[in-house]
Protein backbone atom coordinates (compact mmCIF):
# COMPACT_ATOMS: atom_id res chain seq x y z
CA UNK A 1 0.00 0.00 0.00
CA UNK A 2 1.73 3.33 -1.46
CA UNK A 3 0.95 6.41 -1.54
CA UNK A 4 1.18 9.04 -4.06
CA UNK A 5 4.48 11.07 -4.51
CA UNK A 6 4.38 14.43 -3.57
CA UNK A 7 5.44 17.17 -6.42
CA UNK A 8 6.90 20.16 -5.09
CA UNK A 9 7.61 23.20 -7.02
CA UNK A 10 10.23 25.55 -6.22
CA UNK A 11 10.32 29.40 -7.34
CA UNK A 12 12.05 32.77 -6.58
CA UNK A 13 13.91 35.45 -8.20
CA UNK A 14 17.23 35.28 -9.65
CA UNK A 15 19.87 35.79 -6.95
CA UNK A 16 17.74 34.23 -3.78
CA UNK A 17 19.51 31.06 -3.50
CA UNK A 18 17.27 28.17 -5.01
CA UNK A 19 19.88 26.72 -6.02
CA UNK A 20 21.82 26.26 -2.28
CA UNK A 21 18.74 25.38 -0.72
CA UNK A 22 17.74 22.34 -3.02
CA UNK A 23 21.01 21.24 -2.68
CA UNK A 24 20.65 20.81 1.05
CA UNK A 25 17.47 19.81 0.86
CA UNK A 26 18.92 17.06 -1.06
CA UNK A 27 21.27 16.57 1.96
CA UNK A 28 18.83 16.24 4.19
CA UNK A 29 15.81 14.10 2.80
CA UNK A 30 16.36 10.57 1.15
CA UNK A 31 13.01 10.32 -0.36
CA UNK A 32 13.46 13.09 -3.57
CA UNK A 33 13.98 12.94 -7.10
CA UNK A 34 14.99 16.35 -8.87
CA UNK A 35 13.69 16.60 -12.36
CA UNK A 36 16.31 17.17 -15.20
CA UNK A 37 15.02 19.29 -17.85
CA UNK A 38 14.95 19.00 -21.43
CA UNK A 39 16.64 21.25 -23.73
CA UNK A 40 17.23 21.58 -27.67
CA UNK A 41 20.62 23.60 -26.96
CA UNK A 42 24.01 21.61 -27.60
CA UNK A 43 25.57 20.20 -24.38
CA UNK A 44 28.21 22.09 -23.37
CA UNK A 45 31.69 20.45 -22.12
CA UNK A 46 31.47 18.35 -18.92
CA UNK A 47 27.70 17.93 -19.92
CA UNK A 48 26.20 14.87 -19.56
CA UNK A 49 22.70 13.92 -21.32
CA UNK A 50 20.03 12.91 -18.64
CA UNK A 51 22.51 14.55 -15.83
CA UNK A 52 22.32 18.06 -16.48
CA UNK A 53 19.54 18.19 -19.28
CA UNK A 54 17.79 15.74 -21.42
CA UNK A 55 19.59 16.78 -24.79
CA UNK A 56 16.87 16.74 -27.67
CA UNK A 57 16.37 17.68 -31.18
CA UNK A 58 13.94 20.48 -32.22
CA UNK A 59 11.82 17.93 -33.89
CA UNK A 60 11.79 16.02 -30.97
CA UNK A 61 10.92 18.79 -28.56
CA UNK A 62 8.04 20.34 -30.48
CA UNK A 63 6.83 16.82 -30.80
CA UNK A 64 6.85 16.35 -27.18
CA UNK A 65 5.12 19.76 -26.18
CA UNK A 66 2.69 18.52 -29.08
CA UNK A 67 1.79 15.30 -27.51
CA UNK A 68 1.63 17.15 -24.05
CA UNK A 69 4.65 15.28 -22.72
CA UNK A 70 5.89 18.52 -21.63
CA UNK A 71 4.79 19.95 -18.45
CA UNK A 72 5.99 23.64 -19.12
CA UNK A 73 8.20 25.21 -21.80
CA UNK A 74 9.92 28.53 -22.48
CA UNK A 75 12.17 29.36 -25.62
CA UNK A 76 15.49 31.41 -24.49
CA UNK A 77 17.99 32.57 -26.77
CA UNK A 78 16.57 30.17 -30.04
CA UNK A 79 16.21 27.00 -27.49
CA UNK A 80 13.66 25.50 -25.51
CA UNK A 81 13.76 24.27 -22.04
CA UNK A 82 10.94 22.14 -20.63
CA UNK A 83 10.25 19.91 -18.02
CA UNK A 84 9.17 16.50 -19.02
CA UNK A 85 5.78 14.82 -17.73
CA UNK A 86 6.65 10.93 -17.70
CA UNK A 87 9.76 10.94 -15.90
CA UNK A 88 7.73 12.38 -12.92
CA UNK A 89 4.65 10.82 -13.37
CA UNK A 90 6.64 7.54 -13.21
CA UNK A 91 8.19 8.52 -9.75
CA UNK A 92 4.99 9.89 -8.45
CA UNK A 93 3.16 6.80 -8.87
CA UNK A 94 5.48 4.66 -7.16
CA UNK A 95 5.77 7.05 -4.01
CA UNK A 96 8.68 9.28 -5.17
CA UNK A 97 8.44 13.11 -4.00
CA UNK A 98 9.67 15.45 -7.00
CA UNK A 99 11.28 18.52 -6.76
CA UNK A 100 11.32 21.28 -9.66
CA UNK A 101 13.17 24.37 -9.52
CA UNK A 102 11.57 26.76 -12.31
CA UNK A 103 10.18 30.31 -12.14
CA UNK A 104 7.03 31.37 -12.35
CA UNK A 105 5.63 30.96 -15.28
CA UNK A 106 6.57 27.51 -15.62
CA UNK A 107 5.13 27.07 -12.38
CA UNK A 108 1.80 28.67 -13.35
CA UNK A 109 2.03 25.72 -16.10
CA UNK A 110 2.70 22.62 -13.63
CA UNK A 111 -0.37 23.58 -11.75
CA UNK A 112 -2.56 23.74 -14.24
CA UNK A 113 -1.29 20.18 -15.37
CA UNK A 114 -0.98 18.65 -12.27
CA UNK A 115 -3.26 20.98 -9.79
CA UNK A 116 -1.53 18.71 -6.73
CA UNK A 117 1.64 20.55 -7.21
CA UNK A 118 3.09 21.93 -4.06
CA UNK A 119 4.09 25.93 -4.67
CA UNK A 120 6.65 27.27 -2.86
CA UNK A 121 8.23 30.42 -3.83
CA UNK A 122 11.43 31.32 -1.60
CA UNK A 123 11.81 34.96 -0.70
CA UNK A 124 14.81 37.15 -0.17
CA UNK A 125 15.30 38.82 3.49
CA UNK A 126 15.44 42.24 2.09
CA UNK A 127 15.23 43.63 -1.36
CA UNK A 128 18.31 45.22 -0.49
CA UNK A 129 19.70 41.91 0.47
CA UNK A 130 18.46 40.75 -3.36
CA UNK A 131 20.28 43.28 -4.75
CA UNK A 132 23.64 42.77 -2.90
CA UNK A 133 23.64 38.89 -3.67
CA UNK A 134 23.15 40.00 -7.49
CA UNK A 135 25.65 42.45 -7.69
CA UNK A 136 28.32 39.93 -5.36
CA UNK A 137 27.59 37.54 -7.74
CA UNK A 138 29.85 39.30 -10.52
CA UNK A 139 28.48 37.97 -13.49
CA UNK A 140 25.69 40.73 -15.16
CA UNK A 141 26.43 44.20 -16.63
CA UNK A 142 24.34 47.03 -15.21
CA UNK A 143 21.18 46.73 -17.75
CA UNK A 144 20.79 42.84 -17.68
CA UNK A 145 20.78 43.53 -13.55
CA UNK A 146 18.08 46.52 -13.47
CA UNK A 147 16.20 43.65 -16.06
CA UNK A 148 16.36 40.57 -12.96
CA UNK A 149 15.48 43.43 -10.85
CA UNK A 150 12.14 44.66 -12.71
CA UNK A 151 11.24 40.78 -12.91
CA UNK A 152 11.84 40.05 -8.99
CA UNK A 153 9.70 42.64 -8.60
CA UNK A 154 7.25 41.81 -10.98
CA UNK A 155 7.02 38.36 -9.44
CA UNK A 156 6.53 39.58 -5.76
CA UNK A 157 3.21 40.77 -7.00
CA UNK A 158 2.34 37.72 -8.89
CA UNK A 159 3.20 35.02 -6.27
CA UNK A 160 0.87 35.73 -3.40
CA UNK A 161 -2.05 34.51 -5.67
CA UNK A 162 -0.40 31.55 -6.47
CA UNK A 163 2.19 29.76 -3.89
CA UNK A 164 0.81 27.71 -1.29
CA UNK A 165 4.15 28.44 1.02
CA UNK A 166 6.61 30.93 1.12
CA UNK A 167 9.71 30.72 3.04
CA UNK A 168 12.42 33.70 3.54
CA UNK A 169 15.83 32.66 2.92
CA UNK A 170 18.12 34.11 5.77
CA UNK A 171 19.72 30.50 6.89
CA UNK A 172 20.38 28.13 4.31
CA UNK A 173 19.40 25.45 6.57
CA UNK A 174 16.45 26.51 8.19
CA UNK A 175 14.99 27.31 4.45
CA UNK A 176 16.06 23.66 3.38
CA UNK A 177 14.16 22.42 6.80
CA UNK A 178 11.00 24.19 6.11
CA UNK A 179 10.80 22.83 3.06
CA UNK A 180 11.37 19.18 4.18
CA UNK A 181 9.10 20.09 6.91
CA UNK A 182 6.46 21.18 3.83
CA UNK A 183 6.72 18.14 1.90
CA UNK A 184 6.84 15.49 5.04
CA UNK A 185 3.23 17.24 6.25
CA UNK A 186 1.85 17.08 2.48
CA UNK A 187 2.85 13.53 2.20
CA UNK A 188 -0.33 12.73 4.44
CA UNK A 189 -2.63 15.06 2.38
CA UNK A 190 -5.64 13.58 1.15
CA UNK A 191 -4.07 14.19 -2.91
CA UNK A 192 -0.93 12.23 -2.00
CA UNK A 193 -2.80 9.39 0.08
CA UNK A 194 -6.14 9.04 -2.61
CA UNK A 195 -4.73 5.33 -3.62
CA UNK A 196 -4.17 4.60 0.15
CA UNK A 197 -7.59 6.01 1.03
CA UNK A 198 -9.07 4.07 -2.06
CA UNK A 199 -7.83 0.66 -1.28
CA UNK A 200 -8.74 0.82 2.85
CA UNK A 201 -12.29 1.99 1.63
CA UNK A 202 -12.41 -1.00 -1.30
CA UNK A 203 -11.29 -3.82 1.68
CA UNK A 204 -13.59 -2.20 4.11
CA UNK A 205 -16.47 -2.59 1.70
CA UNK A 206 -15.70 -6.12 1.16
CA UNK A 207 -16.05 -6.63 4.79
CA UNK A 208 -19.23 -4.90 5.14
Amino acid sequence: MSRRGVLTVISGPSGVGKGTIIKRLFEIEDNLYFSVSATTRKPRDGEIDGVHYNFKSREEFEHDIETGEMLEHATFSGNYYGTPRSAIEQRLSVGKDVVLDIEIQGAKNVKKMLPEAVLIYILPPSIDELKRRLIGRNTEDAESLERRFKTAYQELHEAPEMYDYFIVNDVVDNAATKIKDIIEGERCSKNAMQDVLKQILEEAENLA
